[in-house]
């Protein structure tokens, strides 16, 4: 039972997670086709897990280019959107739902800046890409296009509300 809890350790007082659930954000995660293809996924999903961030939903899809023209509407008319969406669908993707407090800021933080070449060592693309496109992972940029873009890839029953055991030993109490 524990698990579906989070607790106050300072009064030892149980609280439904019910409570908790307000101050969790949601992020959407995609594990492009070049991390699948370069065997990355236990590498990302473990740092994702050790950071403390709670994965709520995961799938393995393949993209057409439908979803890709709407994922990337802001860059349909790019000269490099056809190769983009080509390289993404490549092969099956990874999509991932991830809740934590402020998420958003904390998995964009770790994922580092879009090429590759640029990010800082540390961060998934510093430590694992060095490309522009081929940058092995999207992450939501912002609270509001996180629930589009989960909306996009998830149908409702697919991302859970659950609080693993290990919350009360990754947030502090006020912290949620």
């Amino acid at each position: 039972m524990f698990g579906r809890y989070c607790i106050n350790f300072d009064t030892s007082v149980k609280t439904n997670i019910k409570n908790c659930k307000q101050f969790m954000e949601r992020t959407l995660v995609i594990l492009k086709p070049s991390c699948i293809e370069r065997n990355l996924i236990g590498e990302v999903i473990g740092r994702i897990e050790k950071r403390g961030l709670v994965i709520a939903g995961m799938k393995m899809i393949q993209l057409d280019e439908a979803v890709l023209r709407e994922h990337y509407s802001h860059l349909v008319d790019k000269p490099f959107f056809p190769q983009l969406a080509k390289s993404m669908m490549a092969c099956p993707v990874i999509v991932m739902c991830l809740k934590g407090v402020d998420v958003v800021r904390v998995f964009r933080e770790m994922t580092g800046v879009t090429n590759g070449r640029k990010a800082a060592p540390g961060t998934l693309r510093g430590d694992f890409c060095m490309s522009g496109s081929l940058n092995i992972i999207h992450a939501s940029d912002s609270v509001e296009n996180a629930e589009i873009e989960l909306a996009r890839f998830f149908k409702p029953g697919e991302i859970f509300d659950y609080a693993p055991a290990t919350l009360g030993f990754i947030y502090e109490t006020d912290e949620l």
